[in-house]
C-alpha cells in the first residue's frame, strides 16, 4: 500500500447524500437507468443512459457478469414460548452433521444455544436448532427437516431487500438479474439489474463478448465496516465458481490486450482473487473456492480494466473498492457529481462505468 493510502479509516469512506436520492423502486425498463461514465486517465465525467453501454465499450472488450440468483432467504420461526425469531439464511456450511444441514444465519430475536425453533409456515415439519452465536446477530443453525433448506425456503421464505428500501416490491424478479441462474445469494449483485435481453443483443452486435462467473453474495459484502484502520479489516467468506474455460478465455483476452470489464464489485472480487492466487488458465474443470478479498485503496489490480457498478453506501467495502479502482479524490468527485445531478443511489439506483 502506498504512503498516500496507508492509514485510511472509515472517515475516508464518507459522503453526504440526501435521503430522497435513495432509490425505492427500480427503473423501468431496466436499461433506462442513468449511467455516469468516469474516464480514469483524465478524470473526465460524462452523463449517459445505461442503454448506451454498447457504444461506450470497444469491439473486443470482454464484459464479465455474476450469474448468481437470490434465494428467498428470510423466514420466520417461533420459540416454544411463542416469541417470534426472524431468520435470514446467509450461506450453507460444510461442517459435517448427522442431524441436518448447518447454515450461517442472521437471527433477530433472543434465541438460546441448543434451542429448537419451529417455522411459522411449515410448523413442526421444519424445526431449526440454534447451535452457536458468532457475534453481530449471526448464528450457526441446524435444520432438522428432511428436505433441503433451499427447498423449504421456496415455500416458507421471502426475498430479503436492503433495509433502506421501504417500498414493497411488486415483482420479486426485479431484484434478480435477467441472466441469474445459480441459486445461492442472500442479496443481488445489483450492477447487473440494468441489463435486458435487448441490451445483451446490442452488446453482441457491437463485438463485446459477455462471460459469466458465480459468486454467492452474503451480507458481509454490504455490511458497514467497523471502526479502525482499513488495513485491519477482514470480510466474511463468500463462495465462488468459475468455469475453467471462462477463466482461460479471460486470461487470453488480457494477453491479447483486450479490456476485461467487471459488472459489479462481486465479479471484480472473483477475478482479482483468482489473479492474486495465480490460478492457472487450465480450462479443463471448474474453479471453486471462497474469497475474503477486501479490495481497498492501494490494491494492485491484475485482471480488471473497467468496472460497471452502482453507487454504494458510505463506510462499506464496496465504496472502498471503487476508491481503489478510481482513486480517492476521483471517487469523491464522481459522487459529488452524482448527488448534484440527482442520480439515484444504492441497489435500485443508477450506475457508473469506470474505464
Amino acid at each position: 500500500m502506498s504512503d498516500e493510502t496507508a492509514g485510511l479509516t472509515l472517515a475516508d469512506l464518507e459522503y453526504e447524500l440526501p435521503d430522497e436520492l435513495i432509490a425505492q423502486t427500480p427503473a423501468e425498463p431496466r436499461d433506462a437507468s442513468r449511467l455516469l461514465v468516469e474516464r480514469r486517465a483524465t478524470g473526465a465525467i460524462e452523463d449517459h443512459v445505461f442503454v448506451e453501454l454498447p457504444s461506450l465499450l470497444r469491439e473486443g472488450d470482454v464484459l464479465v457478469r455474476n450469474d448468481t440468483r437470490v434465494f428467498p432467504a428470510r423466514s420466520f420461526f417461533h420459540r416454544a414460548t411463542g416469541g417470534r425469531i426472524e431468520v435470514l439464511f446467509l450461506c450453507a456450511l460444510t461442517v459435517p452433521s448427522p442431524a441436518g444441514e448447518r447454515w450461517e444465519a442472521l437471527l433477530r430475536g433472543r434465541p438460546r444455544r441448543e434451542e429448537v425453533l419451529e417455522n411459522e409456515v411449515m410448523g413442526p415439519d421444519w424445526p431449526l436448532r440454534c447451535i452457536e452465536p458468532l457475534g453481530d446477530g449471526r448464528w450457526v443453525v441446524e435444520s432438522l427437516a428432511s428436505s433441503p433448506v433451499l427447498e423449504l425456503l421456496a415455500g416458507a421464505g421471502v426475498t430479503p431487500l436492503p433495509p433502506y428500501i421501504t417500498t414493497p416490491l411488486e415483482d420479486p424478479e426485479r431484484y434478480q438479474t435477467t441472466y441469474s441462474c445459480a441459486l445461492g445469494s442472500a442479496a443481488a449483485p445489483t450492477a447487473g439489474l440494468h441489463f435486458t435481453p435487448g441490451l445483451d443483443g446490442a452488446l453482441a452486435a457491437a463485438g463485446v463478448t459477455v462471460e459469466s462467473v458465480t459468486l454467492h453474495v452474503g451480507l458481509g459484502t454490504f455490511k458497514p465496516l467497523q471502526e479502525g484502520p482499513l488495513e485491519t479489516v477482514t470480510l466474511h467468506r463468500e463462495s465462488f465458481e468459475v468455469d475453467g474455460a471462462v477463466w482461460a478465455r479471460l486470461c487470453e483476452a488480457r494477453r491479447d490486450g483486450r479490456r476485461v470489464v467487471a459488472v459489479g464489485t462481486t465479479t471484480m472480487r472473483v477475478l482479482e482473487h483468482l489473479a492474486l492466487e495465480g490460478v492457472p488458465a487450465a480450462g479443463d474443470r471448474p474453479i471453486q473456492g471462497e474469497t475474503r478479498l477486501f479490495i481497498r485503496p492501494g490494491f494492485p489490480f491484475r485482471m480488471v480494466d473497467g468496472l460497471v457498478t452502482n453507487f454504494h453506501l458510505p463506510h462499506t467495502s464496496l465504496l472502498a473498492l471503487v476508491m481503489a479502482f478510481c482513486g480517492l479524490e476521483e471517487t469523491r468527485a464522481v459522487y459529488r457529481h452524482a448527488v448534484r445531478e440527482r442520480y439515484r443511489f444504492y441497489s435500485f439506483g443508477d450506475a457508473m462505468l469506470a474505464l
